[in-house]
């Protein structure tokens, strides 16, 4: 474990006299309670990582079915294991929907949604909403941390007030942070122990209280000088993505145009050992990031009088790849003398990327809807969802369907979506009477798979 605070030039070095450390000896000695609020796909790990390194955890969250399993010792999210779980309830780990028990809690770290509204400006009520029901419960000697993606100014404008609202001074009653989560769900490569921790403060004291909170669970905790530094770094690493996967999208279509495979070319482009990162086109962004966290910095520029527009632009293009996907749809059942309208349609994969269930923003819904829209009868196979859940904006009353020879000679176009390991695309390969392939899974050239 591994911390180090910023140089003299990026903030003011911590106090060794600071009102803290009575705080910092319990999360020291591991004898602080930790409460963790919204249990998903970033809470939930995180809770297990501070029960494996010998603390008591409280969970919150609104949803009863949650707290119910929870405390059952079940998981409802697909790549973690309902033992370990269970496990964690052994240890002292309690799932709870009462937030006055958060006034037990000497550590506050809220894991809640940031969505867009309609309009594609933040929603921030889950994390003011959030902070309303924590504040009757607050109390000297807490660190509060929040770790949804948010714009810079966050911490500061909407949390710190309403805090100091009940007379507790920020930085000498309770200390806050800002700590972006950094989860990447069915990734074996990292996990929450292994990706290091960004983490900035209201003010020395609160940064001091935020390393010790996250140093006994993280490997490498990464200080910056302030809250806002830290909520510009998560936007920084989703834009970055968000901006060359709108790059290589482009590519993809002017690639195709022209009778070219963008796949062929990426790979090879990146036989060079310097100066290129290769990223790989699909049908839209999905997950709880990309598509959205852009939108909150170019929301908050505009309070700056400033335009994103390179950002906005690698938003319009991926935002527009899904539309592509069904004109390549559309043009494959032309040439089999087959329109859209009628067809019957087996979509791959819903989650946003393989091998996880994990259904937020995912392209393969937009996908659904289109089809749906232009007259298609749609099904869909998953082997990671089962039954389509309920999302914010849409739901289907669908279960997945078994992949089987016949079945698969039923349908009119087979559109993989999501390339999940557990497919047998050899059986899809021989079975299906035309393929419309979003992920490049079959490389061999074939009459009836149409690349897209």
């Amino acid at each position: 474990m591994s911390a180090s605070l910023p140089n003299a030039s990026a903030a003011p070095r911590p106090s060794t006299r600071a009102p803290n450390q009575a705080l910092i000896g319990k999360l020291q000695d591991r004898s602080a309670v930790i409460g963790i609020v919204g249990m998903g796909y970033v809470g939930l790990p995180l809770m297990l990582r501070f029960v494996d390194v010998g603390y008591r955890v409280l969970g919150f969250d609104i949803d009863p079915n949650k707290v119910e399993r929870l405390n059952r010792g079940e998981s409802y999210i697909e790549h973690i294991p309902g033992p370990r779980v269970k496990a964690a309830r052994t240890k002292g780990f309690a799932a709870t929907a009462d937030f006055s028990q958060a006034r037990e809690a000497d550590a506050l770290i809220i894991c809640v949604p940031t969505p867009l509204s309609k309009h594609r400006e933040p929603d921030l009520s889950f994390v003011s909403g959030t902070i309303d029901s924590l504040l009757p419960h607050l109390r000297a000697g807490q660190i509060v941390s929040l770790e949804s993606t948010t714009y810079p100014g966050t911490t500061e404008e909407v949390l710190k007030p309403r805090i100091e609202s009940r007379g507790l001074a920020v930085g000498r009653d309770v200390f806050l942070v800002f700590s972006p989560e950094r989860e990447d769900p069915g990734n074996p490569q990292f996990d929450t122990r292994t990706i290091p921790k960004v983490c900035g403060g209201c003010t020395p004291a609160c940064l001091e209280a935020g390393i010790a909170l996250y140093a006994p669970a993280i490997d490498k905790v990464v200080p910056v000088s302030s809250t806002r530094a830290a909520e510009m770094t998560k936007l920084l690493e989703n834009i970055h993505r968000a901006v060359n996967i709108g790059l290589v999208n482009e590519m993809k279509v002017v690639a195709d145009r022209m009778g070219i495979d963008i796949h062929e070319v990426i790979r090879a482009a990146a036989t060079k050992p310097f100066g290129f990162v290769p990223y790989w086109p699909g049908p839209g962004l999905g997950g709880h990031c990309i598509p959205i966290d852009p939108f909150y910095l170019t929301w908050k520029a505009r309070e700056y009088g400033l335009n994103t527009r390179f950002i906005e632009l690698a938003g319009e293009i991926n935002k527009s790849m899904p539309q592509w996907v069904i004109g390549k749809c559309t043009d494959a059942l032309n040439d089999q003398g087959k329109s859209l309208k009628g067809s019957r349609c087996l979509v791959l994969g819903i989650a946003y990327k393989k091998n996880v269930d994990d259904m937020r923003e995912s392209p393969a819904v937009e996908l659904m809807e289109l089809l749906i829209d232009k007259g298609a009868h749609v099904d869909y196979s998953d082997p990671h969802v089962p039954v389509f859940p309920r999302l914010r904006r849409t739901h289907f009353d669908k279960q997945s369907v078994p992949i089987a020879p016949e079945a698969l000679a039923g349908y009119d176009l087979c559109l993989l979506a999501t390339d999940h390991d557990a497919f047998d695309y050899g059986l899809i390969g021989n079975h299906a009477r035309l393929i419309v392939d979003t992920r490049r899974r079959y490389l061999e050239p074939a009459p009836h798979v149409v690349k897209a």
